[in-house]
């Protein structure tokens, strides 16, 4: 039996995490949207202003659903005070995130999160740890979304037989199945992302300094700051809100990304996009690089007329 004191899985799988709650504002709704990149390029933009401004008289701004992957932010913290679990909190990494919205999500609410281990992977060299996060409306007690989050944590494995290596999941069954056509995209849209767009996205929470300090991002093997995975999501389900969903945010039923490669503040970023059924397959690509940093799925309730 291999053995490493970085991970106890007895210990790790035992752990309760604390409840949590997180209260935001309209305030907080524009600042996410300009940090995914809404109004960048057109400050008028008619699918977009609504996210940061009350357009036409509306009552309340609109809130793009890749918001609710924020919510799952707030559990990454209590991982360095999980027992039996010892990481370099400069070299943990997004792997995938998934994410279920059950109700558009509210301008203004209070939070109630709950926290749950989903999985636990030994990768010899790393684990795969996997967090759900299930966050309901404190009011009114409504669940409002679901975040599967995996993290990847270099150094950390390596405490299981490497015949048999230790895995535990409760993920359903191909949640996170998926493959990329081989067929011309359906829609292709392209975006820049600012020198500055992690040090705006992080305002919305994640203060990973990999994402701001040139140090921290050097000493992760980096050249410089790299951008939040999940900002990158947010850019990429913005360009399928724009060309499949043809701006109506609230037809995305759930959201699956897994992270390929990292993303420098600055970069073009292409989203190509296949339409099967009511799933959009989309792959993003860094134009500069010409290498894929995101793919996943987005499952829609229903099509846009105009499809």
């Amino acid at each position: 039996m291999a053995h490493n004191s970085a991970c106890n899985p007895d210990l790790v799988l035992a752990h309760k995490f604390s409840e949590k709650t997180f209260t935001y504002t309209e305030r907080d709704v524009a600042v996410y949207a300009l940090g995914v990149g809404a109004c960048a390029r057109d400050a008028v933009d008619t699918d977009e202003l609504k996210y940061v401004y009350h357009e036409n008289g509306q009552q309340f701004i609109k809130v793009l659903p890749t918001f609710s992957a924020i919510f799952s932010v707030g559990g990454l913290p209590q991982l360095g005070a999980v027992p039996g679990l010892r990481f370099d909190k400069r070299l943990l990494l997004h792997g995938q995130q998934y994410i279920e919205i059950y109700k558009p999500l509210p301008a203004n609410a209070t939070i109630h999160n709950k926290v749950t281990l989903a999985g636990l992977h030994d990768k010899g060299k790393a684990s795969i740890l996997e967090l759900e996060t299930r966050s309901y409306e404190k009011e009114s007690g409504e669940l409002l979304s679901l975040n599967r989050t995996s993290v990847f944590l270099r150094g950390a494995g390596g405490f299981s037989d490497p015949s048999k290596p230790f895995t535990y999941s409760n993920y359903p069954v191909n949640q996170t199945s998926m493959k990329i056509p081989k067929t011309q995209p359906f829609a292709v849209f392209e975006d820049c992302t600012q020198p500055s767009q992690a040090l705006l996205y992080r305002l919305s929470g994640d203060y990973n300094p990999l994402h701001s300090d040139p140090m921290v991002g050097k000493a992760a093997g980096f050249s410089r700051p790299i951008l939040h995975g999940l900002c990158t999501l947010g850019f990429g389900v913005r360009a399928i809100i724009k060309c499949i969903c043809r701006g109506d945010q609230d037809m995305i039923k759930s959201i699956f990304a897994r992270f390929l490669l990292h993303v420098y503040p600055g970069e073009t970023l292409i989203t190509e996009m296949w339409l099967e059924d009511l799933r959009v397959i989309y792959l993003v690509k860094v134009k500069e690089r010409n290498r894929a940093v995101l793919s996943g799925y987005v499952q829609l309730h229903r099509l846009a007329a105009s499809l």
